[in-house]
């Protein structure tokens, strides 16, 4: 339901108030990503200040990717049951004293402690203020431009923060952790006047207290593993049995929340295609970038010679096409609907992402890297605002941060496997005492699962536009109360809450 105070006016423009409220959550988005993007430049500086071993530092990352992927499932449901508003703002509090803080400790532990901790707020604030847009704009053009800005915020702050870090770093790896911190505050303070109330949701049927220790557990032990599973070996008796135990502990909260009366997770929403659409082509679109950033970013500093602050302005025609867009994506969904800009998009990825095999050590930038960049670039600009549209279209607001945890959580689980599975790769290739081009060479195998994954995303998305084309509905039906719609929503999905009838996609 919409709140009052946020009403558009009558010819459709948005109050200073609505603008308000989404740019609170945009800043908080935009940390997120800020955040995760500034601190990779910044660990060679942190592990020589502070005599960390590279398997301790890998843990300044991967500490936050635990506490992010593993509780996201939480977080999205803790939002729907005492309040987004109030899990958002504590949340956000959190992630301003976890950022002061590691900017201040001289340990490693204490700083892998606070990445955490940081991670950890960000599993409740991220499903949290996609759940305020979701229930403050009403569904249709109104929503898909709010998400469109949204979505963009993530991409500009991620590269921003290549930008930030090069530039922080040459003074002091704390400044590019003590950044977020005044920024959050900020948000704080103006969130606590311009959020939303949202009611505790009453009728919830209890709280599925099995479900979210069995949930927490798997995704923290199913992301524990898959990160240090290079390290570990992937075919080790320890990775093995890690990704065993997952897999029983996963077991077992399907079967609690089949039971749940208060689900965590309903089960019921994966009923529908679009939904399934939309969080398996998150998995393969976050985590196909994520490889490909990863491996550019080793090829141009540890082949080319080139400076972290040349490497990240090579990467921002991509987040700079991505910020000049966010306002135009909104009306071409609303034109086109989710699933054709979602296939196009992952299709510019996969000519992108194979234009990048052409690279040499002595590559001219404008001809060989930049035209990959600039259709990543576009790629992402249609890709990521349309999956979380598709994601949170037709969903009860009463749903809505349980589907914004569940995307993130396909996000986040996405770019931890595929990350691995990409960096286990190259190393399989490398041999020892490699030549530059053998190195080169190696990374060609990486490159090659990066686009693959992206061919994954595409066909994953190809049985909607055919569903599309042939009329079919795409939703499951239940017993939902129907509410009334702000606009015509020809794409919308409506999704079950009780017993399914036929699903014709």
């Amino acid at each position: 339901m919409t709140s009052p105070f946020t009403t558009p006016t009558s010819e459709g423009r948005w109050t200073p108030r609505l603008w308000g409220t989404l740019l609170v959550l945009c800043a908080a988005m935009f940390l997120d990503a800020l955040d995760v993007s500034m601190v990779g430049v910044a660990l060679p500086s942190i592990g020589s200040d502070l005599h960390l071993t590279t398997s301790t530092l890998q843990w300044v990352v991967s500490g936050y990717i635990l506490g992010y992927g593993g509780l996201l499932l939480l977080g999205g449901r803790t939002a729907d049951l005492l309040g987004r508003r109030q899990v958002f703002l504590v949340a956000l509090g959190v992630f301003a004293v976890a950022s002061l803080l590691g900017g201040l400790v001289d340990s490693g532990p204490l700083l892998i402690a606070s990445r955490f901790v940081k991670g950890l707020s960000a599993a409740f604030t991220a499903p949290a203020g996609l759940s305020i847009i979701t229930t403050t704009f009403p569904e249709g053009p109104l929503r898909n431009r709010a998400l469109s800005i949204y979505t963009t915020c993530a991409a500009t702050g991620f590269s921003m923060g290549l930008v930030l870090s090069g530039l922080l770093t040459e003074a002091s790896w704390r400044l590019t952790m003590l950044l977020p911190a005044p920024i959050a505050l900020i948000a704080l303070v103006a969130g606590l006047k311009l959020l939303p109330r949202s009611a505790r949701e009453k009728d919830h049927n209890g709280y599925d207290i099995p479900g979210a220790v069995l949930g927490t557990a798997s995704m923290l032990l199913l992301v524990f593993t898959v990160v240090q599973a290079p390290q570990a070996g992937w075919a080790s008796a320890r990775t093995l049995t890690s990704f065993v135990a997952a897999a029983v502990l996963l077991t077992a909260f399907v079967l609690v929340e089949r039971r749940s009366a208060g689900p965590l997770v309903r089960l019921g929403v994966l009923r529908s295609g679009n939904q399934v659409r939309a969080q398996l082509g998150a998995m393969a679109f976050f985590g196909s970038y994520v490889g490909f950033q990863f491996l550019v970013t080793l090829y141009m500093q540890s082949l080319l010679g080139w400076s972290a602050l040349h490497t990240a302005l090579a990467f921002l025609p991509a987040g700079a096409l991505v910020a000049v867009s966010s306002t135009k994506v909104g009306a071409i969904v609303d034109r086109f609907g989710t699933q054709r800009l979602i296939a196009a998009g992952f299709a510019l990825m996969v000519v992108g992402y194979a234009l990048f095999l052409r690279v040499d050590l002595d590559p001219v930038y404008a001809a060989v890297i930049l035209p990959s960049m600039l259709l990543i670039g576009a790629a992402c600009a249609l890709v990521f605002p349309s999956l979380n549209i598709q994601a949170t279209n037709g969903v009860e607001d009463h749903e809505q941060g349980m589907v914004s945890g569940l995307l993130n959580t396909s996000v986040q689980v996405g770019g931890a496997i595929f990350l691995a599975v990409v960096t286990a790769v190259v190393t399989a290739n490398t041999p020892a005492h490699a030549s530059p081009q053998a190195v080169l060479d190696s990374y060609r195998p990486g490159l090659i699962v990066v686009t693959g994954i992206a061919v994954a995303g595409l066909l994953i998305t190809l049985p909607g536009l055919r569903a599309r084309r042939g009329g079919h509905s795409v939703l499951v039906a239940g017993s939902v109360p129907s509410r009334p719609q702000a606009e015509p929503q020809p794409q919308a999905e409506r999704i079950a809450d009780a017993e399914p009838v036929a699903l014709r996609d």
